[in-house]
């Protein structure tokens, strides 16, 4: 009898919260602005975003790198200062092209400056040391914390007017044996017992100085940390392209533009199987085309970010207006990805005519965010994608991403007006995987229409948490139509 009681006082219960949370929702969904209609956004804002995002324009003016210097014969000699300083002046003077000719050309970190367009004809390849005493310490962004941290490889603060283009290769030179092995997992190299310096010291730390609030000029990493590099970081630079090179063997992240407004990212080949290996991350960035470009990532094939907790919301400072189209994306944790250090917001995303497929490609359409971020995720558009096999969903929208982390969690975020049309899948787990928050209705307005998923291994969508208006208009699982 008593447990029949008890029983009955936990339905009577959960009948309560149920009632609670649909009541939270229908007034969340009541205090909703209007979103645009897919349509709408297609025909008019699509458009005018891709009307603002120009490509730089060069002096016809070309400064050949063996034309300023010569080949060393001396093994491991670094071609850092002839670079840079054939960079110094080619700015100085006006700009225009600094080539680097075919062949291997072993450097340290590269400085990009105003009105210059680095070229790498075909059969070049910018080889980097790993030697970390090459480094300066320069501002950055580390996963979305502000700090001084070894320079990138090629990096530019404060330009504009700046491209990286060619037929030629851009190549990290990171493995197991040296930038990999950083990141403090075994499987990439790393030894507990034999002093290798990783990002378990770094990276705890600068979370604290995050949540903290530590001045930025007191978070000075570098030696000690084990923080890696990026391998392209244009910072608060303006008019960037990168168009046509091969980029490998990232230690980090490959391309971060950061604080960056019209960029463009086209016919770019990525591989890079190390830890953290984004494709291309922009960061609180403001007109961004990434077209025909092709990834291969240890990590999110292309993650769209604005800064993580207290530092992102301290600026404040969302993406907007992104341009994903005409894409190949093969292993990652997601193909196209917005979060997690998403705490400046996100508007304006569209995803259109790519192809996903690999059994290593975890997600196609992903946003991943917490209680720690706050920020608004809105107004995301995507169509026509077509999917060979993905491992677990084709759209996953997580609102308790990393739930292990210490941070003041009253910042929770919102996601809202989600839209995808005309794409198919193959092979899945699930067709849509939601995991909301249990007590607080944060995700609105999420349409997925005129899709097939088949080969859905749960034969099933997956939806927790509270949300409101989600809807299946026309999509059919493992055939079957979804009401």
């Amino acid at each position: 009898m008593t447990l029949n009681l008890e029983s009955q006082y936990l339905s009577m219960k959960k009948f309560s919260l149920s009632i609670l949370a649909i009541g939270m929702c229908m007034s969340a969904l009541a205090d909703a602005p209007l979103a645009v209609t897919p349509k709408q956004a297609w025909d008019s804002i699509y458009p005018s975003v891709e009307a603002q995002i120009k490509a730089p324009q060069f002096r016809d003016r070309d400064y050949r790198l063996t034309d300023y210097g010569k080949r060393s014969d001396t093994p491991g000699f670094l071609y850092t200062e002839m670079i840079n300083s054939l960079i110094d002046r080619c700015s100085s003077e006006g700009g225009g092209r600094v080539i680097i000719p075919a062949g291997t050309w072993f450097t340290g970190p590269i400085t990009l400056k105003s009105h210059v367009n680095l070229h790498l004809e075909e059969g070049a390849t910018l080889l980097f040391t790993p030697d970390l005493k090459e480094y300066p310490i320069v501002l950055t962004r580390w996963e979305g914390m502000d700090c001084y941290n070894y320079q990138p490889m090629i990096y530019a603060y404060g330009q504009t007017n700046i491209a990286i283009t060619g037929k030629g290769t851009i190549d990290g030179g990171a493995e197991n044996a040296n930038w990999w092995r950083m990141c403090g997992a075994v499987r990439y190299g790393f030894e507990p017992d034999k002093g290798i310096i990783s990002q378990r010291i770094g990276r705890p730390q600068l979370m604290e100085w995050n949540e903290n609030g530590t001045p930025v000029e007191q978070r000075v990493m570098g030696d000690g940390y084990g923080m890696r590099v990026q391998l392209v970081n244009p910072v608060k630079c303006t008019n960037v392209l990168i168009e046509d090179v091969t980029l490998l063997r990232s230690p980090f992240w490959v391309i971060h533009p950061l604080l960056c407004e019209n960029l463009t990212v086209r016919g770019v080949h990525i591989q890079n199987d190390g830890p953290n290996g984004d494709g291309c991350d922009p960061e609180s960035c403001k007109n961004v085309l990434i077209e025909d470009c092709f990834f291969d990532t240890g990590d999110d094939c292309i993650a769209i970010k604005s800064g993580r907790n207290r530092d992102g919301r301290r600026w404040n400072i969302p993406t907007e207006n992104v341009i994903v189209r005409n894409c190949r994306m093969q292993n990652g944790h997601g193909g196209v990805v917005v979060g997690s250090e998403i705490s400046g917001g996100f508007k304006n995303l569209f995803v259109e005519n790519c192809i996903m497929d690999s059994p290593e490609l975890e997600r196609v359409i992903r946003i991943k965010t917490n209680s720690c971020r706050g920020g608004v995720i809105e107004d995301i558009f995507v169509r026509n994608v077509q999917v060979g096999q993905c491992k677990e969903a084709v759209l996953k929208i997580n609102l308790v991403y990393e739930q292990r982390e210490k941070c003041d969690r009253s910042f929770p975020p919102t996601v809202q007006n989600v839209y995808l049309e005309n794409v198919t899948c193959k092979k899945s787990k699930f067709g849509v995987k939601i995991e909301g928050f249990d007590d607080i209705c944060n995700i609105h307005n999420v349409e997925v229409k005129n899709c097939a998923f088949d080969g859905v291994t749960t034969d099933s969508n997956s939806l927790t948490g509270l949300y409101d208006n989600i809807s299946f208009t026309n999509l059919t699982l493992n055939g079957k139509e979804v009401k």
